[in-house]
């Protein structure tokens, strides 16, 4: 079985997101994302494993009952591992998907997720490139 490697895990990767960035919002989620810094020789890298996108879902038990929070996951993940593709740049993303992704059909679903991945695609190519002497 092939290790997952677009998931974001870690409590301070979620933590370092959620401190560097601001919330924006879609039709179906509010999300939020940072573009990772290259990994410098020697440093202790935390996971940092490879330069693709990673992404980390939050469901908090405001969404419901453990069914519906894992349908929403399940159904959160595999519109995430369909539209991957649309993300080039290693950017950290946080997705908080809303209650009524439960009853959604798949397909709007998936364009939503789409939707948000050019949206993150397009900022982070718009921010110029951050020199790491800038404020580290």
């Amino acid at each position: 079985m092939m290790a997952v490697t677009y998931r974001l895990c870690k409590h301070g990767d979620f933590q370092r997101v959620y401190g560097a960035s601001r919330k924006r919002f879609g039709k179906q989620m509010s999300y939020f994302f940072l573009l990772r810094q290259p990994v410098q020789p020697g440093d202790p890298a935390r996971d940092a494993g490879s330069g693709g996108p990673r992404i980390g879902l939050t469901v908090g038990k405001a969404m419901g009952k453990a069914v519906d929070r894992n349908r929403i996951k399940r159904r959160m993940r595999e519109a995430v591992r369909r539209q991957l593709p649309l993300l080039h740049l290693p950017v950290d993303v946080v997705l908080h998907p809303r209650r009524s992704v439960v009853d959604v059909d798949f397909a709007t679903l998936e364009r939503e997720v789409a939707s948000v991945f050019q949206q993150i695609q397009k900022a982070l190519e718009r921010q110029p490139a951050r020199l790491p002497s800038e404020g580290d």
